[in-house]
């Protein structure tokens, strides 16, 4: 029996097909990762302008945003994996808490997913956390004595937690949205309890009040 000759697997072909794959993978996940920074950033300044009345500034932001969502969906395309991964949605999620607290804030219909460009799924997340927002707005009425509207806007936030609270699909398909929807139920109960207490002293107030006081 003659001896075979020892020959090693030629890998150059395949080496170079996956590293020309995964450099452009990478290219992508990086541009997308820069972008997303930027995208939360701008969202949660857009946030605290619509806080301080700056409904310009803030629209300005968002704008930008929407523009940067758009920049990123194009090459990530063709790299699902991506898309789908936590970072961006969780980017996307923060622009549509700020879209939809500048609505509620405005009381103005709130935008549809499509409307904004979104999937549903980060699009519920962001509308559970502007419940957050929405106490802080309510505290700052109830601070100013603005009793009706910091009503208005509890009722409000309950009608948010009730759509949340009907949509029961698997974590799997909503991506943690019971968990979003956990944490909005108890900032309504808190919310709840700060505007009772506020009405039930203020009623107290009125009643021990001497006449033309």
């Amino acid at each position: 029996m003659t001896g075979s000759v020892s020959r090693s697997v030629d890998l150059e072909a395949l080496e170079t097909a996956v590293r020309a794959e995964l450099d452009a993978k990478n290219d992508v996940r990086e541009m997308a990762l820069k972008n997303c920074r930027r995208m939360i950033r701008s969202s949660a300044n857009a946030i605290r302008a619509l806080h301080r009345g700056e409904t310009a500034r803030a629209r300005g932001l968002l704008d930008e945003v929407g523009a940067l969502i758009a920049e990123t969906e194009a090459p990530l395309a063709e790299h699902r994996d991506i898309y789908y991964a936590g970072f961006f949605y969780d980017a996307v999620k923060e622009y549509a808490e700020a879209e939809l607290t500048a609505a509620l804030l405005a009381g103005e219909t709130l935008p549809l997913p499509a409307d904004l460009g979104l999937d549903s799924v980060p699009y519920l997340k962001g509308l559970g956390e502007a419940v957050g927002e929405q106490r802080r707005r309510l505290l700052d009425q109830l601070r100013t004595g603005e009793l009706d509207a910091a009503e208005a806007t509890f009722r409000d936030m309950e009608a948010i937690q009730d759509l949340l609270q009907s949509l029961d699909y698997p974590d799997g398909m909503t991506a943690g949205l019971r968990r979003t929807t956990d944490v909005a139920r108890s900032l309504i109960e808190r919310s709840r309890a700060d505007l009772t207490t506020t009405i039930v002293q203020e009623r107290l107030r009125a009643t021990l009040q001497p006449p033309g006081g």
